[in-house]
């Protein structure tokens, strides 16, 4: 899946990131799936996007504020959004306070749906310093709004 996400990075033009960073699970997901798919996917990314230079992965940087539903197990448009509404926080103990000023960053994650959880993770980082916000994803689904 790595493999897809750095091809259509490069398919697509998009600006080598300064940094990459995964939705982050809820530390309660976390214990019971035992990995992150994002930060797997982020790390592969960071080897490989640019052979002979590693991108760094900032893992730390977001976090979940609650533990909340899957959004896969929402069925309605409004829902999703709903359950996820600032959810998400700049992780200010682990690390630096202008980590993203000025960078270029890219979001992972595994699945999308309404785009909630990306706007919702873009939101944080761009209030956090970061220059742009790309996001990639290996599967899209269109939901009726």
């Amino acid at each position: 899946m790595g493999k897809i996400l750095v091809s259509a990075i490069l398919k697509n033009n998009l600006p080598l990131p300064d940094a990459i960073i995964p939705v982050p699970l809820h530390k309660r997901r976390l214990r019971w799936r035992g990995f992150n798919q994002a930060e797997l996917l982020s790390r592969f990314i960071s080897q490989n996007l640019a052979p002979g230079f590693s991108i760094p992965v900032f893992s730390d940087v977001l976090e979940r504020k609650k533990h909340t539903s899957p959004q896969m197990k929402i069925k309605n448009y409004q829902e999703r959004k709903k359950n996820i509404k600032n959810m998400f926080r700049f992780n200010e103990k682990n690390t630096e306070k202008n980590i993203l000023k000025d960078k270029k960053v890219l979001l992972v994650d595994d699945i999308s749906t309404t785009g909630a959880t990306m706007f919702e993770c873009g939101k944080v980082l761009k209030f956090h310093g970061a220059s742009s916000v790309l996001s990639v994803v290996i599967a899209r689904q269109e939901m009726d709004s």
